[in-house]
Order: C-alpha cells, then structure tokens, then sequence
C-alpha cells in the first residue's frame, strides 16, 4: 500500500465534522485532536517550526535546501469534514480492479453506487478505488489533500537532489462551514504565493470561483382564528411562497451550470405568524453578482408596499468574491501547475468551482491561493469515492511544482 493511502485511511477515521451553531473556534473537539495528531506526525518527519495555534491551525516549514533566491510555497488543505452527512465511523472500502458495474456500497441498506448515476466511474475501469460503506462520507474532501501534502514533503525530505526554496504547509478547521482562514495569520504563515489541495476529480486546477452572499428574510404575519380571519389575518408563509415565486425560476441551482449564477432557497420555516427564509445568492460575473443582490432588494421592497412597511425584513451580506481577479495578476502560479501537470502526463483541466474555497478568502487576504485537485469525487455524501492513482498524481504534482520553482530560481 502506497503511503498517501496509508495514510489517508488513517485519517479517515478521525470524526472531524465541523458544526456551524458551534460558538468555538475551530467549532469540535475532533478537529483538535487530529491537529495534535498531525503536528506529533510533521515533528517525527523533521519538519520545523511545527505548531497548532490557539485557534487550532497546524502550520509547519520544510526549510530551503539552496542559497538560491526562490519563493516561498505554501500548500493548504482543511481538517473538517461536512456537517452535510455523518463523518463519524467511516470505513472505506477498496475496490480493486474495479470492472466498471455498479458498486454495492451497502447490501444491507441497498445502497448503490451506479453507473447510471454516476456515469464517471467509467473512466476509472481497471483502477482501484476507496469508497465508503453507503452510511457516511468518505472524507476525501480534504483528508486526501492532506495525506498528499504530507507525502509530497516526506518525498522532498527523502530526495535532498531536488532543490527547493521554504515550503510551508497549513491545515485549517473549519471550512466547511466558512470558517476555515477567519483567524488565519497570512503574515505569520510569510508564503509569496501558496495551493490549496481540495478539488476535484484528476487534473483540475481552479482559479475563479463564485462571487457569494448570502440572505437571511424574516417574513412577520399576522395570526387570526381562520373563522374570522377575513381582512385581518395576514399569513407570513404565503408572503413567503410568494417572495420565492417571484425570483427567477431557471436560476435556481437544479437548471444552472457551469458559469451560471443562482438564488438557492436553503431554509424555509414557517408559521402565520412568522417565517424564515435563508438564501445563498452565486454568480462568477461581479455585475450579474450585484444585479443579483439588488432584484431581492426590490422583491422585499415591493412587498413591504404591498403588506405593509416591516413586514419583510432582508439582512444581505457579502460572503467571498472571485479570487479570479487576484490570481490574473499572478498567473505563473497556475502555468507552473499546469506545466507541473503536463510534465506527469495530466492534462490540466481549469474548471471554475461552484461554490467557495478557502484560497478565494485568502487570495483576496494578500496571499494568491488557486486550489489544485485531491482526485475525489461527489463530496460530501455517501457516494463519495476517490481512486487511488489520483492521489498518488497528486502526490507527484506537489513535488513537481516545487521542483520547478527550484530551477526558475
């Protein structure tokens, strides 16, 4: 067994959900406690400077082996695992060889991981892959990206012929929930640039991502008996159903893809009295992100004249932006992946992710951060599989990129 699956079925094992109505930072004890695990592991590979912080980030340096004048790298992957489905007890399973049929991940539960719905298992026939058991996640979403940092360094180590400047490597807590860099000290972690290890499936890099905000409505109604409810009840659901409505139908996130923007009706909760309604509002376009925020105002706006000033209430906030914008001025970071990439025989795929990253927060923190893939596949849920040469790829392209940045300098 490879050492990055060695250790990646190690991690797995740790319970490390974050929870977002979790007041601590990071928000569980689990993250904590596979922190020290992994800072007693970077001692023992002889990494300095190796340290879990107050707020619980692990951060290490394998020091320069060159005099030579080469930047500084950071490599960057979280420890938490979504609150989206139970990442307590996981026990992967290996398929070996697999022969492209559907995958019984579960007899007993009649839980299937199938061709039909996943039609990308094709392209992995005759490889090996993890799995889970049909009762949790996996994990791969970013355990893998951590056992393929730490394996790229131990290679490093080993191979002293290979000339690199500092290259220091972070582990946050936290992301899951947008939490993941709110305490993270650029100017400490002193990176001239740096890569998150948390994408998808083989030969991804991404370096622009969705410009996001979210909105959090309260909808005040007024409760009458139904029997004399006429001209005096006012039904705070209705209001709701009604603002919904009123929003674009194919700009939801079931019809968009791609560069697509979307409203995303997270939570509805509701009585006459009183509704809820929390919204996720995308778009990689900074106009079509604002043209966005501001129709909602006005839906909220045209309510309120029609049921009464007060009777809607919006509290909109900007979540993250584009890191697109910072990376196009440093655009040797994601070239020298590629060409790290081609070098292994990858062809680099650059996808825009749909959704957020921690590198977009950091980019625009004064630390360029594209996101380089794990080789995992449908995050997140119980279907979650990641197939071993992926990682071991991604082993490779770590080294690669620091290789190459030790003969530019």
């Amino acid at each position: 067994m490879s050492k990055v699956v060695e250790r990646f079925l190690k991690y797995v094992k740790y319970h490390t959900t974050s929870d977002e109505n979790s007041n601590t930072f990071p928000s569980t004890e689990g993250q904590l406690i596979f922190a020290r695990e992994l800072a007693k592991e970077l001692k023992e590979l002889g990494l300095s400077e190796v340290e879990v912080d107050e707020n619980g980030y692990v951060t290490a340096l394998l020091p320069a082996n060159t005099d030579k004048k080469i930047p500084t790298i950071g490599f960057i992957a979280h420890m938490d695992t979504s609150p989206d489905m139970c990442g307590k007890d996981v026990k992967p399973q290996i398929i070996e060889n697999y022969d492209g049929n559907d995958i019984v991940l579960n007899k007993e539960k009649g839980i299937i991981l199938s061709t039909s719905e996943f039609p990308e298992l094709k392209n992995y026939i005759g490889k090996t892959l993890i799995t889970t058991d049909g009762t949790t996640l996996l994990g791969a979403d970013d355990k893998a990206g951590i056992a393929e940092i730490i394996t790229a360094i131990e290679y490093l180590i080993n191979h002293p012929e290979i000339e690199h400047g500092n290259v220091k490597i972070a582990f946050t807590p936290d992301e899951e929930i947008g939490r993941g860099v709110d305490k993270f000290n650029v100017k400490k972690f002193a990176c001239d640039f740096a890569y998150t290890v948390d994408g998808g499936e083989l030969g991804t890099i991404e370096y622009e991502n969705f410009n996001a905000a979210s909105a959090k409505i309260k909808i005040h109604g007024r409760n009458v008996h139904p029997g004399t409810a006429k001209g005096k009840m006012k039904n705070s659901i209705l209001i709701g159903i009604e603002l919904q409505n009123m929003l674009p139908e194919l700009e939801r996130p079931e019809h968009t893809e791609g560069y697509q923007g979307f409203y995303h009706l997270n939570n509805f909760q509701g009585t006459v009295e009183e509704t809820s309604m929390y919204y996720i509002i995308r778009d990689f376009d900074k106009q079509a992100f604002s043209d966005k925020k501001e129709y909602i105002k006005s839906i909220v706006e045209a309510l309120n004249k029609k049921y009464g000033e007060g009777t809607v209430e919006l509290e909109l906030k900007d979540q993250y932006y584009n890191m697109r914008e910072v990376i196009e001025k440093h655009m040797h970071i994601v070239e020298t992946a590629m060409e790290a990439m081609r070098s292994l025989g990858i062809e680099p795929k650059v996808v825009p992710i749909r959704g957020g990253t921690d590198g977009a927060r950091l980019s625009f923190m004064g630390l360029p951060t594209p996101n380089l893939f794990t080789g995992g596949h449908n995050f997140h849920g119980k279907y979650e599989f990641i197939p071993i040469h992926a990682m071991e790829k991604a082993v490779e392209v770590i080294v690669k990129i620091v290789e190459l940045y030790g003969k530019k300098g």
